[in-house]
């Protein structure tokens, strides 16, 4: 079930009932507690939950200005927030990581996704691959190593995961390092075994349990059980991409005491995030990110090395660049989830996603002078042809893609020009000069 799209529509429903009272306000918390609980969130931490809302929303004063409807709201987005834990600020200092957890929850991407974190933050970086069990992982981790520019270590052969971190600690000048240990179908005998002896040699200063999304309330067990063994400092949440993943498994973990850490939000070593539970709930509830929105052009923007410059003029070749560098945004699915549209249609997200690749496929047909003139295509049939040719796409498609282009280059005309438009495209952008909770919300 889709965690996400079900709150979105309890929310809608909500906001467009024509009258919300107690009766109301009681419905709305009976629809709440079935979705949580068909999301895998343990029924004693739903009961717990809506009990505060329905009390909150029903005896707790209104703030000055906001109708029931718009408190009931504001009270839900709180009471998810404190429901999914707390904020957390990892260590930027020199340190030791060990990562720890079961077959499949995605400890070795991990391990590469968290030794880019703290790379792309100016560490020097280590990873271990002591997972001797599984000699792939070691490969895998080697090649993640080399892709990012960090140092790796291993014994190739050795049986004693413990005697491949004792090597990387003599060799390793690394300001972090990462240890990737072994798992297990179950928690066992052998795996407490080999992570005790692995605690004893390295003495971790963070010790995170790495964890699937969709392992729901069995999260607690897993926690529980490994923090018997080595103290858990923080949880690791992956395959988060999805705006409806997580719920039970974030509650869970957070009923233990646990403090979750990062979310893995998908496949590119980019894809990693410190948790906020206020993102993470805003994303549920459909309410627009603008803040990572930004975050995530800016750091696009940077690596692309785009200026201010490239954007004086609107080419082909400049929109090209643009392109490359959206992609590294990651999906258009997430992006539209940031922007509070997590409910676009698939089919209308994978058009999109293919329209992009063939626009990309189009211009990489195209010469420099071409990139640089459109006009050069667009008054020549011949030029059209060759690029259909050479891009795999019809003639018909190269003649779509260059009447977008002309709708695109009569925007940034308009908008480098008239500044009153200038003005109000960069109000909307912003989401009208202010959050708005409840009417995002709705």
């Amino acid at each position: 079930m889709d965690l996400g799209r079900s709150l979105r529509q309890l929310v809608s429903k909500i906001t467009n009932a024509p009258v919300v009272d107690e009766k109301a306000v009681k419905s709305f918390v009976r629809d709440l507690q079935r979705v949580l609980i068909a999301s895998d969130v343990n029924v004693k931490l739903v009961f717990d939950l809506t009990k505060r809302i329905e009390k909150r929303a029903l005896d707790s004063k209104k703030l000055e200005g906001l109708t029931l409807r718009e408190h009931l709201l504001k009270i839900v987005h709180d009471e998810l927030i404190s429901f999914m834990g707390e904020s957390y600020e990892p260590r930027m200092d020199k340190h030791t990581i060990l990562l720890m957890g079961l077959f499949g929850a995605g400890k070795t991407s991990t391990a590469g996704k968290l030794a880019y974190f703290y790379k792309k933050r100016g560490f020097k970086v280590g990873v271990v691959g002591a997972d001797v069990e599984r000699p792939a992982a070691q490969e895998q981790l080697q090649q993640l190593s080399e892709q990012i520019g960090v140092n790796f270590y291993t014994v190739k052969g050795e049986p004693d995961a413990y005697k491949v971190v004792e090597d990387a600690l003599s060799r390793s000048e690394d300001e972090i390092l990462i240890v990737d240990s072994a798992g297990r179908s179950a928690f066992d005998s052998r795996l407490a075994d080999e992570l005790s002896k692995i605690g004893g040699v390295l003495k971790p200063a963070e010790s995170y349990l790495v964890l699937s999304a969709d392992v729901g309330q069995v999260a607690a067990k897993q926690a529980e059980e490994f923090n018997s063994l080595i103290p858990v400092t923080g949880v690791i949440v992956t395959k988060m991409d999805g705006s409806g993943k997580g719920g039970g498994a974030l509650s869970a973990v957070s009923s233990t005491g646990a403090k979750i850490s990062f979310v893995g939000m998908g496949e590119k070593m980019e894809d990693f995030e410190i948790y906020d539970p206020s993102k993470y709930v805003g994303r549920l509830l459909g309410i627009p990110d603008i803040e990572g929105l930004m975050e995530k052009v800016k750091a696009v923007s940077e690596e692309a090395q785009l200026s201010p410059e490239d954007l004086k003029e609107f080419t082909i070749d400049s929109f090209y660049q643009q392109l490359k560098a959206a992609k590294k945004m990651g999906p258009l699915g997430g992006i539209f989830s940031m922007m509070g549209m997590s409910d676009l249609p698939q089919e209308a997200v994978n058009q999109g996603e293919g329209k992009l690749k063939q626009y990309e496929n189009i211009i990489g047909s195209m010469n420099k002078a071409e990139r640089a003139d459109a006009s050069l295509i667009k008054k020549s049939r011949s030029r059209m042809e060759r690029v259909a040719r050479g891009s795999g796409a019809s003639l018909e498609d190269v003649r779509g893609f260059m009447s977008q282009f002309s709708k695109m280059e009569k925007m940034f005309t308009k908008f480098r020009k008239d500044r009153g438009f200038r003005k109000k495209m960069e109000k909307m952008m912003k989401g009208g000069g202010g959050m708005n909770l409840p009417g995002m919300m709705g």
